[in-house]
């Protein structure tokens, strides 16, 4: 077998090699992190870690199919800026830097392109990112958010209440992944001020969508329960994420690309670029 059909990791192929992954129309997966604070008791990479780890074991699973580009490390974070070592970078230039990575996929020839996200505040905009790939280039570009697949998974071991930032989730699959870098020692739970329709890191849970500076209403960085975190639970949602995506990829790749079809009954002005 050829290294373009068994080598899943976009930057170890040659330009050669390339061209004939590119004949085979791979799907090409984007992961998306952020470089921030999550509590004392885990390092500032894990949106970032746990994605790559994520898209990395899809590649490993469907070679033939999927090639995963480096990830993006950093993303919308000024809300957690009073937390030391957190990066943050402006929504537009997140946008552009990575709809760059996707246009120049696409030229290259690539029809197929999905961008995975890991951190809550990037969501947004990935969705644009897609969205913008699809209207400026001949390719499909698609957004999703790698913890939506192991969320049924999760609802039958999680112990605690709350989703949202260095919590049981994150935790449980951090220790899965690597055990050795998590303080558990330093692990707590904390939570954000609650109202009625909104709260202070307004998840999935409020229709309200509302993200106050960290620095006002949390001193440990943490929204949930890591201390019910455990490596095996990690172990099960880490499989469910990579299950889904994996099935997510074969469906994406069958997807047809259909021709456009102009519905106007007179002719139109072309030449006007958004």
């Amino acid at each position: 077998m050829s290294r373009a059909s068994t080598e899943y990791r976009y930057n170890r192929l040659t330009w050669p090699e390339m061209n004939e992954a590119i004949a085979r129309q791979k799907l090409v997966i984007l992961p998306t992190g952020s470089t921030e604070q999550h509590g004392h008791h885990l390092p500032l990479d894990v949106d970032l870690f746990l994605c790559e780890s994520v898209c990395q074991e899809v590649g490993r699973r469907a070679p033939d199919r999927v090639l995963v580009l480096p990830p993006i490390p950093y993303g919308l974070n000024l809300h957690h800026i009073d937390f030391p070592g957190t990066i943050h970078v402006e929504p537009d230039v997140f946008i552009n830097f990575c709809l760059n990575v996707t246009k120049s996929v696409a030229y290259h020839g690539f029809r197929k392109i999905l961008v995975v996200n890991g951190h809550g505040s990037n969501a947004p905009l990935i969705d644009l990112v897609a969205r913008k790939t699809v209207l400026e280039t001949e390719s499909l570009c698609f957004a999703t958010t790698y913890f939506w697949f192991l969320m049924e998974a999760f609802k039958e071991v999680r112990e605690s209440e709350v989703i949202a930032h260095a919590d049981e989730f994150e935790t449980s699959l951090y220790l899965h992944l690597a055990g050795d870098r998590v303080q558990m020692d330093k692990a707590v739970e904390d939570n954000d001020r609650m109202g009625e329709f909104v709260s202070s890191d307004s998840t999935m849970n409020y229709f309200v969508r509302f993200n106050d500076y960290w620095g006002r209403w949390t001193q440990t960085g943490v929204h949930g329960d890591p201390t019910k975190a455990t490596a095996e639970k990690g172990r099960i949602i880490f499989e469910a994420a990579v299950d889904g995506l994996v099935r997510l990829v074969d469906e994406l790749r069958d997807w047809p690309i259909e021709r456009r079809a102009d519905m106007h009954a007179g002719p139109v002005q072309s030449q006007i670029r958004w």
